[in-house]
């Protein structure tokens, strides 16, 4: 039988939480796992169903969980992943239709394949209790073109997304590296294009 309950503790960096179950009953554990794919973030309050089963030593847990109304709504990681790949589709376009020198478009490719795994050895190192990475560095990937990457990471893996202050720098990395975009494709870095060039012949 279907149980139905609230999230009243929840752990994004862990990825597990604990549900109260609506019959007034203790608490109930609740992992990532035990949600399907696609299901957008957990959050403290979200009301749930699930089916209570028990672990190897008799303490209830919730598994088959889904949030109520919008457990099938198209997931943050797949939003996540179109922006990204639309962002580094258009560098590609104007870096090979000679607006850009063509090795920005590769600095920002591999910049978010290198900033992707360093986020996901941020993530394993996390559930084991090992050593971090920082976060300055984590941002600092962000700003030299890993923002990309950054981005794909935090919702496809659930790390570093639910954190305010961690998200505020984020976005202000970002923001800063697309306005150095910006300076690179306008009319005011001729000079910059030039002495590039010059250095790459």
């Amino acid at each position: 039988m279907r149980k139905k309950g609230k999230i009243v503790k929840w752990n994004d960096e862990k990825g597990f939480g604990f549900v109260a179950p609506n019959t007034g009953e203790n608490d109930v554990f609740i992992h990532i796992k035990s949600f399907p794919r696609g299901t957008i973030r957990p959050r403290v309050g979200d009301k749930v169903t699930y089916s209570r089963f028990a672990d190897s030593k008799g303490r209830p847990r919730a598994e088959k969980v889904k949030i109520v109304c919008v457990a099938y709504s198209i997931g943050s990681a797949f939003k996540a992943f179109i922006i990204s790949m639309g962002f580094l589709i258009f560098i590609a376009v104007v870096s090979y239709g000679g607006f850009l020198p063509v090795v920005i478009f590769w600095i920002y490719f591999i910049m978010s394949l290198l900033t992707f795994a360093i986020y996901a050895r941020d993530k394993s190192a996390a559930r084991k209790s090992a050593q971090r990475v920082p976060e300055n560095s984590l941002h600092t990937l962000a700003l030299l073109g890993g923002w990309p990457g950054a981005h794909y990471a935090q919702q496809l893996l659930r790390h570093k997304s639910s954190k305010v202050s961690f998200r505020y720098m984020f976005w202000i990395t970002t923001a800063l590296n697309i306005c150095g975009l910006g300076y690179l494709l306008s009319p005011y870095s001729a000079r910059f294009s030039e002495a590039f060039k010059k250095i790459m012949n």
